[in-house]
């Protein structure tokens, strides 16, 4: 596991490294968490995405499942307490463009 592979450059000697980590998986949809924990058993990494279905169709008779949303968050705790965020995510026709951005929070992203 990359747990790094978002992680901006210039904030690398700033997050807390993870020890351990616990993978949770979702089995009625494609969703996956991964939380990543310090020597002192406290998270400091924590990642997750999932796609949401819908139903489509061409003619009115068949329907088939698309991507209707998806997601994707990675999140680093800072070692002054916070958390940078990072999240992909889309919602146009099809999925196929995205958008992402990053931001600050106080608390681990639920």
């Amino acid at each position: 596991m990359d747990w790094r592979r978002e992680l901006p450059r210039e904030w690398a000697g700033q997050v807390v490294s993870p020890t351990l980590f616990s993978r949770f998986r979702e089995y009625e949809m494609l969703a996956e968490r991964v939380v990543g924990y310090e020597v002192d058993d406290e998270p400091c990494y924590c990642a997750h995405y999932f796609v949401l279905n819908t139903l489509r169709s061409d003619d009115d008779d068949e329907f088939y499942l698309v991507p209707g949303y998806w997601e994707r968050l990675v999140a680093w705790r800072l070692i002054d307490g916070r958390w940078l965020i990072f999240r992909c995510l889309s919602s146009n026709e099809d999925c196929a463009q995205s958008r992402s951005f990053f931001s600050f929070a106080d608390e681990m992203p639920r």
